[in-house]
């Protein structure tokens, strides 16, 4: 496991990089997975608008003004946090830096750094604008295409997108946030996809409606990127050992080396009886632990089916022997790797996507399609997944199946009501043809 980026180059590449220390691994996959989730947006949009099917909108702007003190206010705000955090990490104690997680959230830091940084990039927003400045400010109008506002959209995919995967897991953990509710919600650990997905959808919406720009065609450009998104996003949870893995294989046990080995008979009741202080606590009762005995077949590693995440990032697990430091953890009974599972699949399916986005002519209908893709692959990767359970009318779902299964049925239901009516709804500025007098076939 790679709690961050020093050790996965050092393992790698035998290179010691000590402030690669501060670049955590799962927030490393993150940040890749909105990129490519940006890039694969802007190509299907600027695609759609040589197509003919998004226009521009014509705004007006005011050019030539010296910069205000709210845009200056704002600079030096965040040149001071960007100084205050990241000089900090490098003259600060040690032993403040151990756990980046908190120390970010902490008050701890270079105050005088923090200045400068602020100085540095109010000065610099200052600058910017006194050279641009007019004797008398100008409007302007500038012709704004959807792909120009990918940025935009970004950025509020990830605020939106990261408070409602904090809420819905604060849901999901419910014993844990009532026990914590600040750690639980500012913490790095403990993001519900599901959640991020429909907090991110609702203020994505709104941004484009906003905008002019029709939701579905928006929607059908977003898709394959979002299945990307997600498979870029669970190399880092497998990356890290973040704790979203799959339930116990019974049929092995891990050894020293933090390595498989396949159980004999009584091995695995003998090792959870052996640590029970590490299952208790999550499970209530060693009889609840979950669990599946499936041995790998021979062409293929035993890792693949029983993996122990030696090192993970939330220290879940018996300590490793002769191991010093922060991350000394693995599981004494290996897991199945379900984000090994769904970064595969779920790349599998963004070509999917990808291949289809053409054929699909009918706006909303490969966002149907990725709404269904995505839901049945969530549903059966939550039958060995650990996940708390739901007691309902005698059924007993996790939150994600319950969400997943709507999704594939709210899929199925645009998809068949689109390609019954045959074309969009009108959307802003279109006519009922939903494309600006340009017939979608």
């Amino acid at each position: 496991m790679y709690p961050n980026l020093y050790f996965a180059i050092k393992d790698l590449f035998g290179i010691s990089l000590p402030f690669l220390h501060f670049v955590n691994s799962f927030g490393f996959f993150v940040a890749l997975s909105f990129i490519a989730a940006a890039v694969t947006l802007t190509k299907e949009l600027m695609r759609k608008e040589r197509d003919g099917l998004l226009q521009s909108r014509e705004e007006l702007v005011l050019i030539g003004k010296p910069a205000s003190p709210t845009e200056l206010t704002l600079n030096f705000i965040l040149g001071f946090i960007l100084g205050f955090k990241l000089v900090g990490l490098f003259t600060a104690d040690s032993a403040l830096t151990a756990n980046v997680q908190e120390y970010l959230l902490s008050l701890q830091g270079s105050l005088v750094a923090g200045i400068l940084g602020g100085l540095l990039l109010a000065g610099l927003k200052w600058y910017e604008k006194n050279k641009q400045k007019l004797p008398q400010p100008q409007e302007k109008k500038i012709r704004i295409w959807p792909h120009d506002r990918v940025g935009d959209l970004t950025l509020y995919a990830f605020i939106f997108g990261f408070l409602g995967a904090k809420i819905f897991n604060s849901f999901e953990t419910w014993s844990d946030f009532i026990r914590d509710p600040m750690g639980s919600l500012f913490s790095f650990s403990g993001l519900t996809f599901y959640g991020g997905l429909i907090c991110a959808a609702l203020a994505i919406w709104y941004y484009a409606r906003k905008n002019g720009i029709t939701f579905w065609h928006l929607n059908d450009a977003a898709a394959p990127g979002l299945m990307l998104a997600y498979s870029i996003g669970r190399i880092g949870c497998q990356v890290s050992g973040d704790g979203d893995w799959g339930i116990l294989n019974s049929a092995y046990l891990t050894n020293a080396a933090g390595k498989p080995v396949l159980a004999q008979a009584g091995d695995y009741a003998r090792t959870l009886q052996q640590y029970k202080e590490v299952y208790l606590p999550q499970f209530g009762s060693l009889e609840s632990v979950p669990h599946l005995a499936v041995k790998a077949p021979s062409f293929l590693p035993d890792w693949l089916f029983a993996y122990a995440y030696p090192h993970n990032v939330i220290s879940e697990g018996a300590h490793i022997a002769d191991c010093n430091g922060q991350y000394c953890s693995q599981l004494p009974i290996p897991v199945f790797p379900t984000p090994f599972y769904e970064t595969l699949v779920c790349l599998g399916l963004f070509f999917l996507l990808w291949g289809i986005r053409k054929r699909l002519r009918i706006p909303g209908t490969l966002f149907a399609v990725y709404l269904i893709v995505n839901g049945i692959e969530r549903f059966f990767i939550e039958k060995i997944r650990v996940n708390s359970k739901y007691d309902i009318f005698g059924f007993h779902p996790t939150q994600a199946e319950l969400i997943s299964a709507g999704l594939v049925i709210a899929g199925t239901l645009i998809y068949f009501n689109l390609t019954r009516r045959g074309q969009p709804p009108a959307g802003p500025g279109l006519d009922s043809s939903g494309s600006s007098g340009i017939q979608v076939e």
